[in-house]
């Protein structure tokens, strides 16, 4: 995990360094933690290379917890990326409904050499860039929920084990009322 001196002496972020320091961008808070899950999820499928800056960066604007933010970025990595490009297909094919008969239709369209194998390459990096492009937005917006999900339900579960607080609950009647 990043630590709050190692990013004040990046050499690339060393202007914007100062920004970096701010305490509240390195506290766990219930509205800063669901923010950085949420930047982390987005910016680990938006772009391939250079995640946990961009991480840092929007979390700077959104006040989110940077330490999460560039933590969760990892989800991509290059031992999981050949399994996300197989889910990003996947998931722009269905979004956009590409089907073989497209896909046959467009390649009979170039069917001069080596413009086939370019449109074939085509198509398919194109579906799967805009799989990425879905995948970011959705996990960023299931990882908040399920963050902010959690963070409530940890923090309940720390209030129960709170000292003298079963006894309270315990005391209470509904007579009392």
């Amino acid at each position: 995990m990043p630590e709050r001196d190692e990013m004040a002496r990046n050499r690339w972020l060393r202007p914007i360094a100062h920004r970096f320091l701010r305490s509240e961008l390195w506290r766990f808070t219930r509205r800063s933690v669901p923010r950085g899950a949420a930047l982390g999820l987005f910016a680990a499928f938006i772009i391939p290379v250079g995640q946990i800056f961009l991480a840092a960066f929007l979390a700077l604007p959104a006040r989110a917890n940077v330490p999460v933010a560039a933590v969760i970025t990892f989800v991509t990595n290059p031992f999981t990326v050949p399994f996300w490009l197989v889910i990003a297909n996947k998931v722009g094919k269905f979004t956009l409904k590409v089907d073989p008969a497209t896909m046959q239709s467009a390649k009979a369209a170039l069917e001069d050499g080596w413009w086939v194998q370019f449109g074939w390459w085509l198509q398919t990096a194109g579906v799967t860039a805009f799989g990425f492009v879905v995948l970011s937005v959705v996990t960023a917006a299931v990882g908040y929920l399920l963050t902010s999900f959690l963070w409530r339900l940890v923090v309940a579960r720390k209030w129960e084990k709170r000292p003298g607080r079963r006894s309270f609950l315990r005391n209470q009647s509904p007579e009392s009322h």
